[in-house]
């Protein structure tokens, strides 16, 4: 099999937070990807759940500093990173005061999806970019894993297609098929453009942006392939990766199938 680069843009990895289908998933198949002979890097978002001194995080002076604009207010982009505990496995943390301070992730105390959610995925997904620009580190293969990643296929094939280190790149979305948030559509138009990211672009990939599955399917309809992370994923999303004519892979709980999907693309 072919040894690859594969950026991991994940929602939740154990040991940072409680174990769920997802923590694990995002856990255990980065690592089968690095023991196959593929080179890796993880991304996850700086919940505000993570101990950071018991895991040990620590900032990344040369790659954070920058400031990402969003609805005209600039937000300051911190990169900080750890060592998964008995493995070679490092992972990158976006961090910034505004977005992931909360002791929650995406829902508050009483379970409702936070109203800053569509500000988050979009500091999120740019921020990754930026800093994988910065790095000089060139991915064949994207892995966006959980609806926190929704929003990075849209601007990998769109505002940084024109970058050297997403030109050439393959990109492959997995859904635990948690309700997504829905994003209003006033959060599209102040929030989301940037560069060739718009909504005229968006538009012309027959997306309704006022529907409740709009967030599935811009993920989907930027990507290369789907991934099914559970065995639960519904009738529409399923409709949706067929509209788009993408490679499908179904839940499976093998790893090693899950890594030999990856290595196709």
């Amino acid at each position: 099999m072919e040894a690859k680069k594969v950026l991991f843009i994940t929602q939740e990895m154990t040991p940072y937070v409680p174990r769920t289908e997802i923590s694990r998933w995002g856990r255990n198949i980065p690592q089968v990807t690095q023991t196959s002979g593929s080179e890796i890097r993880i991304f996850m978002p700086c919940w505000g759940v993570i101990n950071i001194r018991r895991n040990q995080l620590h900032e990344v002076i040369r790659l954070s500093g920058m400031n990402i604009i969003i609805n005209n207010s600039d937000h300051p982009l911190i990169i900080k990173v750890a060592s998964v505990p008995a493995t070679r496995m490092h992972v990158y943390f976006i961090d910034n005061d505004d977005y992931f301070h909360s002791k929650t992730m995406m829902h508050d105390a009483a379970g409702k999806y936070l109203p800053e959610n569509m500000e988050r995925a979009i500091f999120y997904a740019r921020g990754v970019m930026e800093t994988i620009k910065k790095s000089g580190w060139y991915p064949d293969v994207i892995c966006c894993q959980g609806w926190i990643s929704a929003i990075c296929p849209l601007f990998i094939k769109t505002a940084y297609r024109n970058e050297p280190p997403f030109m050439n790149t393959k990109v492959v979305f997995t859904s635990f098929d948690d309700l997504p948030f829905v994003p209003k559509m006033e959060e599209y138009r102040d929030c989301l453009p940037f560069k060739d990211a718009n909504l005229e672009n968006i538009a012309e990939k027959g997306i309704d942006l006022e529907s409740k599955l709009s967030l599935a399917e811009l993920a989907i309809a930027y990507s290369d392939g789907f991934i099914e992370g559970s065995a639960g994923i519904s009738k529409d999303i399923k409709e949706l990766v067929t509209k788009h004519g993408l490679k499908n892979l179904r839940f499976t709980e093998d790893a090693n199938k899950i890594n030999e999907f990856l290595m196709k693309f």
